[in-house]
Parts: C-alpha cells; structure tokens; sequence
C-alpha cells in the first residue's frame, strides 16, 4: 500500500481532525460528536439548513463543501460506509435556525437508511427535515430512482445551498436541487483499484493495463472491462451514454465537470476535458462554466469521470450564487 497514514483503523478521526485545524477560518468539527463537521459561516441568518454527508473515502466530497453559501453541516461515515444515524440528526440540532432542513446525498442503501432515521428522530424533536438522493450515475440503473450518485453530487449541493442562501423556504430549496438532479448525468472509467487503508487492500482485483467503463467509486461493477485505450476513446465512449440518456441538444448550454477519481494526473484530466470540448462543440452545445479536478474521488483510485449539468436561466443563477469553501474552485 503506498499510503501514509498511522492506523488503518483511526484514519477518519485523524483525518477531520486534520481538515478541521487547516480550515479553521471555515469549519470546526461539532464538540459532542467529531464526526460531524459545522460551518463557521453561517451567519446569524434565518435559513433553511444544508447538511449533506456519506463515508469517508471520497475527500474533498464531502467535507470541502462545508462553508459560505454551501453546506451547513456535512456528516462523515467510515471509509465507503455510511454515517450512523446518530450523528445526521445531531447535524439537524446543530444548524437548524427553525425553517427546517435538508439531507443530501449519494443513493446508496445505507445513507438512505441511516439519514431517515436520523430525519425520524429530528421530527420527534418538531424539526422537519426532506431528502433529495442525488442520481447522476448513468450506468448505474436504467431507472433514474434507482442510480448511484458520484461526483453530480457537487452540482446538486450547490443549486440546493444557494437556493437556502436567498431565504428559500424549504419547498423551493427541495425543488431546486431536484430540479438539479434530474439535469445531471455522471459516467466514469477505472483504470486501478484503491486501496484500504485498514487492510492495506485493493478493493477489487484489476490487471494492470485494464480499464473500467462505467465502474462506480466504491468499485461497484461498470459496462466491460477491457485494456485501456486513449484519452479520446475512453471519452467518446463516455459521453456517448451519456448523451444518449441526456436531453443535451443543439443549443444548449452545459456545465461541465471532469473529476479525477484520486490518482490520476492533471496532466491526463486536462486532456480529457479538450476531447470533452471538441465532442459537444461538435454538437453544437456550449459549455458555459466548467470544472477540472479532483472533486469527488475514490482515495487512489486511477480514473475519471465526465458530468454535464443541462442548463436553464434558473440553474446558471443558482450555480453561480457566490460561494466561500475550503481549498475548491466552485
């Protein structure tokens, strides 16, 4: 394992604690429960509160998205595992200014689990709380219900925050990142495993010189595996099915994000973002704001994945409501 930690076991503690004290000026972690971390930027503001969360693994999601303008509360699980229910409802406590909040995250069955239950015990406390599961993952599921969410999360966050920053009643901020969801579309391709860090592991087993398309992040099974192929292939491919899923068009704008997975160089993700251009040019679809980088990842996993938000007046405004959090360009 190339990996530099201390305990496999202590690696999320260590890990908040870590995040906590370098972004001091944003983030503290909540006192009678370290796995939830509170934004110091709240203000005395009367909103809806954000709280968004899921396992440990995937840094800077979800973590880095607690601040200004973004989440008000993210709740951290293990590695690949889903928070307790404990701590989602101490979040509510935490951040609830009495105009009731919302939970955000991947759809995976123990989030969903974990976060209703933490919602169950909020509404015992008069708190009411709503849910939008993100599902961007393309391959995941025919159905959108039943789709993992991956690096998509990021823009379903963000229309949902700013939403709540404008004074939003909790209806309106619901539909804002529903309406988000259902414009996102994520796919991506493994090139390697990651590791655990208890363990010293792979998660999976992948020879070298194999690919993945449409493998998820906790390494849940994609369309074939095969050997790797260039940047442009891999892409072509990719946004295939996603344009296939998509109501992108001629004319249309799109937000654009393509996401290293935790290994791969910039220097390839940059390359992948020029094949991603060409591609909708081509089509005649303009990208109107874009993202490279690592923003959702799969500790060292080698990969990428490419997200296309289809954009309206409503989403642009919401997308780019001004914002202040740790260490991202957003």
């Amino acid at each position: 394992m190339k990996r530099l930690v201390n305990d496999g076991y202590d690696v999320v503690e260590e890990l908040l604690e870590g995040f906590a004290e370098a972004n001091k000026e944003y983030v503290e972690l909540l006192e009678h429960d370290k796995r939830v971390i509170v934004s110091k930027k709240r203000g005395n503001q009367s909103k809806v509160g954000i709280i968004i969360g899921g396992g440990s693994g995937h840094e800077p999601l979800f973590i880095n998205y607690v601040g200004e303008n973004f989440a008000d509360a993210s709740v951290v699980g293990n590695v690949n595992t889903s928070p307790s229910p404990e701590p989602c409802y101490n979040a509510v406590k935490a951040v609830d200014t009495g105009k009731g909040c919302l939970y955000m995250y991947g759809n995976y069955e123990g989030d969903v689990m974990n976060f209703d239950m933490g919602a169950e015990m909020a509404a015992d406390d008069d708190i009411q709380v709503e849910t939008v599961i993100v599902t961007d993952d393309v391959y995941s599921a025919k159905n959108i219900e039943n789709r993992r969410g991956v690096a998509g999360d990021i823009f379903v966050f963000k229309a949902a925050a700013a939403a709540a920053a404008k004074g939003l009643e909790l209806p309106e901020v619901k539909a804002a990142a529903e309406k988000a969801n259902l414009a996102t579309r994520s796919m991506g391709v493994a090139l390697s495993s990651s590791t655990l860090p208890a363990t010293g592991k792979n998660i999976f087993a992948m020879d070298d010189g194999d690919m993945e398309i449409g493998m998820g992040i906790h390494g849940e099974p994609g369309i074939r595996r095969d050997k790797i192929r260039s940047a442009d292939e891999v892409v072509d491919e990719i946004l295939g099915y996603i344009l296939d899923d998509h109501s992108l068009e001629n004319g249309d704008e799109a937000y654009v994000l393509v996401n290293g997975l935790g290994g791969l160089p910039l220097m390839d993700q940059y390359i992948v973002y020029r094949r991603v251009e060409q591609v909708l040019s081509e089509k005649g679809i303009t990208i109107y704001q874009n993202l490279v980088g690592n923003y959702a990842t799969s500790m060292d996993m080698v990969g990428m994945s490419v997200t296309l938000v289809k954009l309206d007046e409503e989403l642009k405004e919401l997308l780019d409501y001004p914002t202040d959090i740790p260490n991202i360009k957003f």
